[in-house]
């Protein structure tokens, strides 16, 4: 029996067709240095990318696609975000159902440069109130930092009113992208967002390695790493241009050809028919775990918008068991525990033992999800 694939919060897979070819295209023709050199493999390279930047900043609607600079993900890309922009003594408004790729280097940043944070609490199906983040704001404030979903609840916060209230008070929006590209509609201009990092192995349909920033043109950071960028390598200093700034070393030529393909596929699909698909078979899922005897289901309620993450428990079980038989058991591939998101856990109430997430994507079928299904009431059973 093939494997039942629930773990696309964690990295989408299968990836489309296209993507392994120009991975292995690459691979076989111009794996070279991009940007690091005149002749020709070199130069194909940097098309590639500069390709790549160009349909990110078409799906995200960014004027300049050297505003983009590549990582090798979400995780690097809030860190570059983050201690690049905070300064000592900044105040900082997050929210509480932030992963730790936000947390701990804003901890990090409070033991050695003094600065304070409001995390801002949601209910416990992960929704947030903007009055509650308008009330957080200081005088001190710098950043708020807000994830678009919940890689726990599958909750989508309010970015667009977020991003308002920043813009009127003058400070700078992050967004948190993991669970959202690919899958809700972005626009940074719209939405008020000035920073907004995102993987490419998720809902992009990339390869893991993959990922970026997205850095208003108003906007100044400290690079996170310095290095050679193939570009004033008479300077000493790191350079201004962007997006050489940000971009230190051998960019992933490989990974990224990949990404440029999945990029592609999503314009191409459009979010609105990706988005349509998976809340569709999320609903589905949701309605029949939450009528099975013993299970509680996590997150905004049935009919409710979300991205594609059902969050359960079985009875009083641990979630690391229940996952544990899923995947020997039954061939159906979950995510248990804490999801490196212990404030939203507190939140939803699942400190103590954690949960099990399962995730949609674009290639889950309407089988697998009656496969879970049947797997959850089995185990129900077994564990009443």
């Amino acid at each position: 029996m093939e494997v039942a694939y629930f773990d696309h919060a964690a990295s989408s897979w299968p990836k489309p067709p296209q993507v392994l070819q120009a991975m292995q295209d690459c691979m076989l023709h111009y794996s070279a240095n991009p940007g690091r050199g005149s002749h020709q493999m070199a130069v194909k390279a940097s098309r590639v990318l500069f390709d790549t930047r160009k349909h990110l900043a078409k799906l995200f609607r960014i004027k300049n696609p050297n505003d983009i600079s590549f990582a090798l993900n979400t995780t690097m890309a809030l860190n570059q975000a983050i201690k690049g922009f905070v300064r000592e003594g900044d105040h900082v408004v997050c929210t509480a159902v932030e992963h730790n790729s936000v947390r701990r280097p804003l901890e990090y940043l409070k033991k050695t440069k003094g600065i304070t944070i409001t995390y801002v609490k949601t209910n416990e199906k992960g929704e947030l109130n903007i009055t509650d983040v308008a009330r957080a704001i200081t005088e001190h404030t710098s950043l708020v930092v807000c994830s678009h979903s919940s890689n726990l609840l599958g909750s989508i916060l309010p970015v667009e009113q977020i991003g308002e209230l920043c813009r009127g008070k003058g400070i700078k929006l992050l967004v948190d992208a993991a669970q959202s590209a690919g899958v809700l509609d972005i626009d940074v201009s719209a939405m008020g967002i000035d920073m907004l990092a995102f993987p490419g192995h998720k809902g992009l349909l990339g390869p893991q390695g993959t990922g970026g920033l997205y850095i208003a043109p108003d906007i100044e950071l400290d690079p996170l790493i310095h290095g050679g960028t193939g570009s004033q390598s008479e300077a000493i200093d790191q350079p201004a241009v962007r997006p050489d700034r940000y971009e230190s070393g051998t960019q992933n030529t490989v990974g990224i050809a990949g990404l440029n393909e999945g990029v592609k596929f999503v314009l191409n699909e459009t979010v609105e028919r990706i988005h349509h698909k998976e809340w569709t078979q999320t609903q589905t899922l949701m309605a029949e775990l939450m009528g099975i005897d013993g299970v509680q289901v996590y997150g905004p309620d049935l009919g409710q918008n979300r991205t594609g993450i059902v969050t359960f428990n079985i009875h009083q079980a641990d979630s690391s068991e229940v996952a544990f038989i899923l995947d020997q058991s039954f061939q159906i591939a979950v995510r248990s525990g804490f999801h490196c998101s212990p404030l939203a856990h507190e939140s939803a109430g699942t400190l103590e033992r954690g949960s099990v997430r399962s995730s949609l994507g674009y290639f889950t079928t309407d089988e697998e999800v009656t496969r879970m299904v049947d797997a959850v009431k089995e185990i129900a059973k077994y564990l009443k």
